[in-house]
């Protein structure tokens, strides 16, 4: 919908590639919905739910096994990103480096987007 012709709406790593088809094969989910939400300190959230069914209005990326539907609210908050699955000696977990975003909390759980778009 907000894309760019021949362009993804959003990247994916190799790391988070594997991660995202492993848990897919696993729980034999069709693939990771991901969106945005009010909430959070700095005024939205992103979502993340495994899903059973592909909604025909999903922007629908796939790489290596792995594949992410976006949903449509979220699409022109989300084009551009790319998601990485990081691990490290504390945490481990979905990363995204979104360029729309503006500011974050300290956790990086919660977001702010250009106002532009938020309008």
């Amino acid at each position: 919908m907000f894309g760019i012709p021949g362009k993804q709406a959003v990247t994916i790593t190799p790391r988070a590639a594997v991660q995202i088809a492993k848990l897919m094969g696993r729980d034999g989910q069709q693939g990771l919905r991901i969106g945005v939400k009010k909430g959070g300190c700095a005024g939205m959230e992103y979502t993340m739910e495994f899903v059973a069914e592909v909604d025909p209005l999903d922007e629908v990326v796939e790489q290596d096994g792995a594949r992410v539907m976006i949903a449509p609210m979220a699409q022109m908050f989300l084009f551009g990103t790319e998601i990485d699955y990081e691990i490290s000696l504390l945490e481990s977990g979905f990363k995204f480096r979104n360029p729309n975003v503006t500011e974050a909390c300290g956790c990086g759980e919660s977001i702010k987007f250009d106002e532009k778009l938020t309008q």
